[in-house]
């Protein structure tokens, strides 16, 4: 399909060429305020589109749309909104930009560790910027990639993102266009990937204008937030063009390294080709003809290997796709929890199947969802599986965003993030994660529109009710509810955090120079479960190098069999090691044959022989 380029295209001198897509108005026209203010009628040309190759301008033009000479609305592919959603669009010029890196390749999924950052509340400035200091001190930790959750243009200053209406637009009060470069560009500098967060199953209510352009929406399909994006009725292909476009936008004028794209299970296409598919196509021709290694990963909830699968075997060919069921699996034999969709997790079957299978759910019935749910993962690579035990979703979903070190302690939160390492998938980490922040992550907006923040309000208490949770939540709008989000950088300078830090340093630099565990293979891993239960084994082993884990997800002691097949297995890590500030090592320090260990609650232990680095 042949794409069309929308939005101010500045090339070069005092000429800029406009193009936006309004397949059923009979006008366009250009409203440019520089030097003096002046309305230019637009061409009408195939397909719905409208162009307008104009002179006289430059880099910070404002300008507007006004569409059958009544409505007069900012660019749906604007790049820069400086006044907000409801302002004019900015003229940026891509070109002016000075790299400092050159050709940076992103490092395999074998080598990824994934740090997780909203950008308005991870430093006390809340710009891209203000992370820029920060990331020597994440490549210390061991991270190789960032992911911010999304920057297009939301309306005020506060928000998780996903309220977005300028998918094109770079968030002004995080430093707009020039500073996201700034930050990809330091990123790369630091050796550190730099991945985007992208909306592609619906926009925000305020300043979303799109429908007095086209058919962007379509009625057939209702998500959780209305409407459905329009990808296979009539007038698509505008549609399809438009989200094409932006993800190329990101690549080609940011250099970023990979896009998340957002609750594909919010995305309707009957289409012969998904535009899942679609868009994985068209990434790869733009990686082959650039000479980069450009990836998409998808966000679902569905447990459908079709989403990561190639084309040949009737998938879309995305990347790679978050998987949550090791996340439920881990959270809810922690904390008990068995409300909402935790009542289909809670038994140490669920999480030795996400070990060797990916996912928990493949075809089995679902007590949340009362219906089967899944298909099989057996054939997805552990390097196409992204998994967590705390990100945005699980944190900020919960009515009063604690995190699991608030909700379960200081030793379970070790277990976890253990339990995360040795996985034979790629770990993401929550920001604040690594030293056991404990201020919360809170919802918050800051919209303009009072009925809408009213809305926004029952609709938070309402999502609570199925996990039974009555108390009246943090009101999204207000200002504390944000600041309260903040996390706290200065607490790793206290003991506690300080140890919990240097654990998590000291895991990742297990997992990089182990081979039986940085391998993300699963084909030989072998999972037992012991200890009445509440234990779990999982040995692995790749290259000479083999190793096995144990994991208590109990509060009291327990005790499991270990060692054998005549192998002299030292100990390689033991969460209760006082140097993390535990209890104290009650295991041996080495095993030959099997014998019994005792584990201390919540204990994780990792015994090793042979092929270290």
């Amino acid at each position: 399909m042949n794409r069309v380029k929308i939005g101010a295209e500045y090339t070069g001198g005092e000429c800029c060429t406009f193009t936006v897509w309004s397949p059923l108005s009979s006008s366009v026209e250009l409203e440019i305020f520089y030097p003096e203010p002046r309305i230019v009628a637009m061409d009408s040309v195939e397909n719905g589109y409208w162009t307008k190759k104009a002179d006289g301008i430059k880099p910070g033009c404002r300008y507007l749309y006004r569409i059958d000479k009544t409505e007069e609305r900012p660019d749906p592919a604007s790049a820069f909104q400086p006044e907000g959603v409801h302002g004019p669009s900015e003229v940026v010029d891509h070109r002016s930009f000075r790299w400092n890196t050159g050709r940076w390749k992103a490092p395999p999924a074998e080598k990824m560790i994934i740090y997780e950052i909203h950008t308005g509340t991870f430093t006390p400035e809340g710009t891209f910027d203000a992370i820029v200091p920060r990331l020597p001190e994440l490549k210390e930790l061991g991270v190789t990639a960032i992911e911010l959750m999304p920057v297009a243009q939301f309306p005020g200053e506060r928000n998780w993102g996903y309220d977005g209406v300028y998918p094109f637009a770079v968030q002004n009060s995080y430093g707009g266009p020039d500073g996201l470069k700034r930050l990809c560009d330091a990123c790369h500098e630091t050796g550190l990937a730099l991945f985007l967060d992208v909306v592609y199953n619906h926009l925000g209510p305020e300043g979303n204008y799109l429908s007095l352009f086209g058919p962007y929406f379509t009625g057939r399909y209702r998500t959780a937030w209305g409407d459905a994006l329009n990808f296979d009725g009539e007038y698509s292909d505008g549609v399809r063009n438009y989200f094409v476009m932006n993800v190329l936008h990101w690549f080609d004028n940011y250099n970023v390294d990979g896009l998340r794209l957002d609750a594909v299970h919010g995305i309707y296409d009957h289409s012969a080709t998904h535009i899942l598919q679609e868009l994985a196509e068209e990434v790869k021709s733009y990686s082959h003809s650039t000479g980069r290694d450009c990836r998409l990963i998808a966000e679902s909830d569905l447990n459908d290997s079709r989403i990561v699968k190639a084309v040949q075997k009737g998938g879309y060919s995305i990347d790679a796709q978050w998987c949550d069921d090791f996340h439920h699996s881990v959270h809810s034999l922690i904390t008990g929890e068995d409300s909402g969709y935790y009542c289909d997790f809670g038994k140490m079957e669920h999480l030795a199947k996400a070990f060797y299978s990916g996912f928990v759910y493949t075809g089995e019935y679902s007590r949340f969802r009362k219906r089967k749910h899944g298909n099989s993962s057996s054939e997805i690579p552990g390097s196409r599986l992204i998994v967590c035990t705390q990100n945005h979703d699980q944190v900020g979903n919960r009515m009063f965003g604690d995190r699991l070190i608030s909700i379960a302690g200081f030793e379970a939160q070790k277990l976890a993030a253990g339990t995360l390492m040795i996985a034979p998938f790629i770990p993401l980490l929550f920001m604040g994660e690594e030293y056991g922040e404990r201020a919360p992550f809170l919802y918050f907006v800051s919209h303009g529109d009072r009925d809408l923040v009213e809305a926004v309000r029952r609709g938070r208490r309402e999502e609570f009710a199925s996990f039974g949770w009555e108390d009246e939540p943090p009101d999204p709008q207000d200002p504390l509810t944000f600041m309260n989000s903040k996390p706290d950088r200065k607490l790793i300078c206290m003991a506690e955090h300080a140890a919990m830090y240097r654990y998590y340093r000291e895991l990742i630099r297990m997992r990089k120079g182990t081979p039986a565990i940085r391998s993300l293979s699963r084909k030989n891993l072998v999972t037992e479960i012991s200890g009445g239960g509440s234990v779990l084994t999982v040995r692995r082993s790749c290259r000479g190098s083999e190793i096995f884990a144990l994991m208590n997800y109990s509060s009291e002691e327990s005790s499991a069999t270990a060692g054998g097949k005549g192998k002299l297995f030292s100990i390689m890590f033991d969460s209760a090691d006082t140097e993390w500030n535990g209890p104290g090592v009650s295991a041996p320090g080495k095993i030959k044959k099997r014998r019994d260990v005792i584990l201390r609650p919540y204990n994780f232990i990792v015994y090793s022989v042979g092929g270290g680095g």
